[in-house]
Order: C-alpha cells, then structure tokens, then sequence
C-alpha cells in the first residue's frame, strides 16, 4: 500500500531523475584520476576566464576525494535512473541539503568563486525534492 501523503506522482520521479542525470554528467568526471585531472584543468581554466577563481594545484589527496566522492555519486545517480523511487528523492534532497552546506561553508572560507555555479544546482534540486515532502507531512497532520 503506497502512503497517499508521499509525493510519488510522475512529474516528482521526473524530478529525481532530471537531478540523477545532472549528477552523473557533472560527477562522472570525478570518478578516476586520469578524468579528475581532466575536469580539474577544465574548472581551473573557467574559473579563471570568468575571473571566479582558480582551483588549487591538483595533488594526490585533493584527488583522492574527489575519487570518492565522484564514485559514490555515480552510484548514486545509477540508482536514481535505473530504479527511482520517492524515497530517493527525500534522500537526495537530504544530501543536496548537506553538500550545500557544506559548498556555503567552502564559500564563506574563499574557495573560488566557481562553486557558486554548483551551489545554485544543489539548491534548487534540493528544493524541488523536498518540498513535497513537507507538503505531504503538512497535509498528514489533522488541523486542530
């Protein structure tokens, strides 16, 4: 039996899928080395062109992370296309609330500026996940 206040309609699987697609295009490049050192020299580059900031020079820690994180993503967004549920999307727009955050707390320590095009994205896909949930959490709860 589906829970009639879960948001579980087509238009929000859209949406999960809309955020796991933009997820693997712009992480898929994080997942190995050899394509991290690619992505970093392309961001490095643009951040510079737009006069946002260049990256860091590239080192192996720096890397590894980035290895994780564009690994776990990858999976993540996977899962999202192949299988997409609602539930996914509450826990995405959890996560894209917590990468924002911490994207925020980069941003306020002078990182480049060029994460604020990245920040935007989690924002608004953050958003768009979890409002129906708390619209659904509203609609579950009797008024008095």
């Amino acid at each position: 039996m589906v829970d009639q206040h879960v948001p579980s309609g087509p238009a929000y699987l859209r949406v999960v899928r809309a955020s796991a697609w933009y997820d693997l295009v712009v992480t898929i490049g994080f997942a190995t080395p050899w394509t991290y050192a690619l992505v970093h020299g392309v961001l490095r580059e643009l951040g510079g062109a737009l006069r946002l900031g260049s990256l860091p020079a590239l080192d192996p820690m720096q890397t590894l992370y980035a290895n994780l994180m564009g690994s776990v993503v990858v999976v993540w967004a996977l899962l999202r296309l192949i299988r997409p549920l609602p539930l996914h999307g509450l826990l995405d727009g959890v996560a894209r609330a917590l990468f924002a955050a911490w994207q925020a707390y980069a941003l306020a320590h002078g990182v480049a500026r060029l994460l604020w095009l990245f920040l935007v994205v989690e924002v608004g896909f953050g958003v768009v996940q979890l409002v129906p949930w708390l619209a659904a959490r509203r609609a579950a709860v009797p008024s008095t």
